[in-house]
C-alpha cells in the first residue's frame, strides 16, 4: 500500500457530508419516482446534468474506499474484500426481497382494477401471463421493473469495488485510468447488460463502475481534491459550468424556449443520456462537488443543526430508506392517480413519505444499537 494513501485513511475522519448527500440522494430518488408530483421539480435532475443517482453512485464508493480502505490497513485486504463481498450479499437479498414483494403489490392492484395500466408503465407486463418467468428473471438480475434500476445497478457495482480497491490502495492513478479506460471502451463498443427479452439495463455498469471508482479515488489520495478546492480559477470555472447547464436544463423544459438553443447542443447533450453517462454529467457532478465541498467544509457548524439530522439519518441507513422509498413512491403515485392529483395533496403525499423514511431510517438505527453491548450503546 502507497504511503500516501495510508496517511490519507488514516488521517480520515468522520464526515457527515457524506450521510447528508447520501439522505439527499434518497429522499430526491423518492419523490423523482412520483410522476407529475410538484416537489419532484426541486431535485437536481431538474437544474443540471446530474442527478441523484449520480450523487449515490459516487458517494457509495468514496464511503466504501475509506470504511474498507481503513480495514484493509488494520486488518489486511482479505479481511476488507471479504466484507464487501458480504454487503454485495446483502445488497442482493434487499433487491430480492424488495423484487418479489414489489412486483407482487403491482400485479395486486392490477388485477383489482383499481389501476389496471398500472402493471405496463411499472415494466412488468408479462406477470399475469408468466410469473414464474418473471420471477426468475428477476433472481438473475434479467428482469428490471421501474424503480429497481438503481438498486440492481448497486450489486455489480459493490462486487467490482473488491478489485477496484486493491488497485487504488496501491496504484490509484493507473487504476483511475483503467477505469476510465473501460468506460470509454463500453460506451465506444456499445457494452452493456441485458434484460429479458431484448432490451438492456437502464444505468449501464460498464460505465457507471467510473463515477464510483473515481469517488474511491478521491477518497484515498485526498490531497488532490484539496488543492484543486483551492484553486479561484476552477472554482469560477466550475461555477460558470453549473450555470450553463442549469440553463440549458431550464431551457429544455420549455418547448417554446428550448428553440432558441443551437442544434448542435440540442443533438449533442440528450436529457436523458444516463444510461452510458454521459461524460456532460460526469463534468457537472465533479463542478456541483466542488463548489459543495469549498463552501460546506466538513466542520461546518450547519451540519449540527436538528433539521439536517433526519436527512443524515437517512443517509446513515440508506439500504434500508432506499427499499421503504420504493414502495412509498409506488403508494404515493397510486394514491395520485386514483384520487385528486391536486397540489396540495402532492406535496402532502411527499412530506408524508419523507417522514415515514425518517422514521424507519432512526428505527433501524435504534435497532442496531440495541444489539451493541452496553458500553457500546452508550457511546454510540
Amino acid at each position: 500500500m502507497k504511503t500516501s494513501v495510508k496517511a490519507n485513511l488514516a488521517a480520515f475522519h468522520h464526515d457527515a457530508r457524506l450521510y447528508l448527500t447520501l439522505g439527499i440522494a434518497n429522499w430526491s430518488v423518492f419523490v423523482d419516482h412520483i410522476p407529475n408530483n410538484v416537489v419532484n421539480l426541486l431535485t437536481l435532475r431538474n437544474f443540471g446534468f446530474s442527478g441523484a443517482a449520480d450523487l449515490f453512485v459516487f458517494v457509495v464508493g468514496y464511503g466504501v474506499a475509506i470504511i474498507h480502505g481503513r480495514m484493509s490497513l488494520e486488518r489486511g485486504y482479505l479481511v476488507a474484500a471479504t466484507r464487501i463481498f458480504r454487503r454485495v450479499w446483502r445488497l442482493y437479498a434487499a433487491y430480492v426481497v424488495l423484487f418479489v414483494i414489489y412486483i407482487d403489490a403491482i400485479a395486486y392492484v392490477a388485477s383489482q382494477s383499481m389501476a389496471p395500466e398500472i402493471i405496463h408503465e411499472y415494466n412488468i407486463s408479462g406477470i399475469l401471463e408468466h410469473p414464474l418467468r418473471i420471477l426468475i428473471g428477476g433472481l438473475v438480475l434479467q428482469e428490471e421493473p421501474l424503480n429497481l434500476d438503481l438498486l440492481q445497478l448497486m450489486i455489480p457495482l459493490m462486487a467490482f469495488f473488491p478489485f477496484a480497491l486493491w488497485g487504488l490502495l496501491r496504484r490509484p492513478n493507473v487504476t483511475l485510468a483503467a477505469s476510465v479506460a473501460l468506460y470509454l471502451a463500453a460506451r465506444w463498443f456499445e457494452w452493456n447488460f441485458r434484460v429479458s427479452p431484448d432490451q438492456e439495463w437502464t444505468f449501464n455498469p460498464f460505465c457507471w463502475q467510473m463515477l464510483m471508482v473515481l469517488g474511491g479515488w478521491f477518497a484515498v489520495t485526498g490531497a488532490p481534491g484539496r488543492a484543486l478546492r483551492d484553486l479561484p480559477w476552477l472554482r469560477l470555472l466550475a461555477g460558470s459550468y453549473l450555470v450553463f447547464a442549469m440553463a440549458v436544463t431550464l431551457l429544455r423544459h420549455s418547448p417554446e424556449l428550448s428553440a432558441y438553443l443551437p442544434g448542435l447542443l440540442l443533438e449533442s447533450i440528450a436529457p436523458t443520456d444516463k444510461e452510458n453517462l454521459a461524460p456532460y454529467r460526469v463534468v457537472h457532478f465533479l463542478a456541483l462537488a466542488l463548489l459543495a465541498t469549498h463552501l460546506v467544509p466538513a466542520d461546518h457548524p450547519g451540519l449540527r443543526l436538528k433539521p439536517l439530522q433526519a436527512v443524515i439519518r437517512c443517509g446513515e441507513e440508506w439500504l434500508a430508506v432506499f427499499c421503504v422509498g420504493v414502495f412509498l413512491s409506488f403508494a404515493g403515485h397510486l394514491i395520485l392517480i386514483t384520487g385528486p392529483n391536486l397540489v396540495a395533496m402532492q406535496i402532502v403525499v411527499s412530506i408524508v413519505g419523507f417522514a415515514a423514511m425518517t422514521a424507519v431510517a432512526y428505527y433501524v438505527a435504534w435497532s442496531k444499537r440495541q444489539d451493541m453491548p452496553a458500553a457500546l450503546r452508550q457511546q454510540a
